[in-house]
C-alpha cells in the first residue's frame, strides 16, 4: 500500500487534472485556477492505513492556512475495486470530515501524470506551479508544514503563523506506535500474499475447505472453513469461517467488504477470548462486530503490554471478502 522513507529530487511542475472523472467539495480545478496559489497534492486512498494516519495533520493544515493562499487537493487513486465506486468515495470524504477538493482518479491518469507510485504521496508546488518539495509515506510532518509556511511566503502571503500543527489524531488517526510494530502489512489475495499458512496450501479462485496449523508461527496467517481465494482478497463461502494471525503489534487493522452488500456479523478473539479492554474500534469487549460498509476496520487497539498474540476473525455468515492486514 505505502512506502516509507523515499524522497525524491526537487524540480518538475504541477501536472494537471484533466484526467479526474469527478470532483467532490468543488467544482473541477485546472492549473488556471491555481496560479498563483501554493498547492499541496496529497495522493490517498480511503482504506490505506498509512493515509489515514496523515488525514489528521492534512485536515489540519487545510484549516489553518486556506487563508493564507494554500489550496489542498485531494487525489484518490483507488487501490481495491470497490474504492472505484464514487458513492464509496463520497461516503468515506464525509465520515473522515475532508473539506478540502477531492479529484476522483479511478483510472489512474492523475496518479501517471504526477508519475506518483505511492499511497500516501504528498506534492508542494509553489505559487509559479515548480514543485518544491515531496513526501512519501509517513511522518515528517514538521518539516511538511515549514516547507507550507516558506512557500506561503515566498508567494507574499504576509502574517503567516511560524507555529506548528501538533497531532489531533483520533481513533483510526492515532500514529502507529513504531517501538512495538513488528508485522507486516499482509495481503489475502494470492496476487500479493504471504506467509499463508494452512497445510492445505492455496487454491487459486476455487472453493476449498481451509484448516489452522499447530502451531502457527510469528507473522504467519491461516484459513479455516469453507474459502474461495482470489487475486484480491479471500471469500468466505460458508458461514463460520475464520481467519487467523500470529501478530505483534498495538494495533490489527483488516480491510473489509461484503460481497452481497448485506451485513455479516463477526467476532474477534485475542489468544482465544474476547479482547476486553484491548478492542479496536469496531468491535466491543465482546469482540463483537459487523461488516457494513468496505472499508478498513480497526479489530484491536492494545492498552497494555505489547507482545506476540493470536489473532483471530470468526465471520457469522457468508460472503466476507477479506483484502489486506495492517497494523500500528
Amino acid at each position: 500500500m505505502s512506502l516509507f522513507g523515499v524522497r525524491l529530487g526537487l524540480g518538475g511542475r504541477l501536472a494537471d487534472f484533466d484526467g479526474a472523472t469527478d470532483w467532490l467539495n468543488s467544482e473541477p480545478l485546472t492549473k488556471a485556477d491555481l496560479e498563483g496559489k501554493v498547492v499541496l497534492v496529497d495522493f490517498w486512498t480511503y482504506t490505506c492505513i498509512n493515509w489515514l494516519r496523515t488525514l489528521s495533520y492534512l485536515r489540519a493544515w487545510h484549516e489553518k492556512y486556506e487563508g493564507y493562499g494554500l489550496v489542498v487537493i485531494g487525489v484518490h487513486t483507488p487501490e481495491f475495486p470497490f474504492e472505484r465506486d464514487q458513492d464509496n468515495v463520497a461516503e468515506a470524504v464525509k465520515a473522515m470530515r475532508i473539506k478540502y477538493p477531492v479529484a476522483l482518479d479511478p483510472e489512474y491518469a492523475v496518479w501517471e501524470a504526477f508519475s506518483n507510485r505511492y499511497w500516501p504521496a504528498e506534492y508542494f508546488a509553489d505559487a509559479e506551479g515548480h514543485i518544491r518539495h515531496h513526501q512519501f509515506g509517513e511522518g515528517a510532518y514538521d518539516e511538511c508544514e515549514r516547507v507550507l509556511q516558506q512557500l506561503l511566503r515566498e508567494a507574499g502571503a504576509e502574517n503567516v503563523p511560524e507555529d506548528l500543527v501538533s497531532d489531533t489524531g483520533e481513533g483510526i488517526e492515532i500514529q502507529a506506535d513504531w517501538s512495538t510494530l513488528e508485522s507486516p502489512e499482509s495481503y489475502v489475495g494470492y496476487q500479493q500474499g504471504r506467509n499463508f499458512a494452512s497445510p492445505e496450501g492455496v487454491t487459486i479462485d476455487d472453493a476449498r475447505t481451509y484448516s489452522l496449523p499447530d502451531p502457527l508461527r510469528l507473522n504467519s496467517w491461516a484459513l479455516s472453513g469453507e474459502w474461495t481465494v482470489g487475486g484480491r482478497a479471500a471469500v468466505l463461502d460458508e458461514a463460520g469461517g475464520k481467519i487467523t494471525y500470529r501478530f505483534h503489534a498495538r494495533d490489527v487493522h483488516l480491510v473489509l467488504r461484503s460481497r452481497a452488500g448485506t451485513l455479516v456479523p463477526f467476532r474477534v478473539l485475542l489468544d482465544g477470548t474476547p479482547p476486553g479492554a484491548d478492542h479496536g474500534l469496531d468491535v466491543d469487549t465482546d469482540g463483537h462486530g459487523t461488516l457494513v460498509e468496505p472499508r478498513l476496520y480497526q479489530l484491536i487497539r492494545q492498552r497494555g503490554r505489547i507482545e506476540d498474540r493470536t489473532f483471530e476473525i470468526v465471520f457469522d455468515a457468508p460472503g466476507a471478502e477479506a483484502y489486506v492486514f495492517t497494523f500500528g
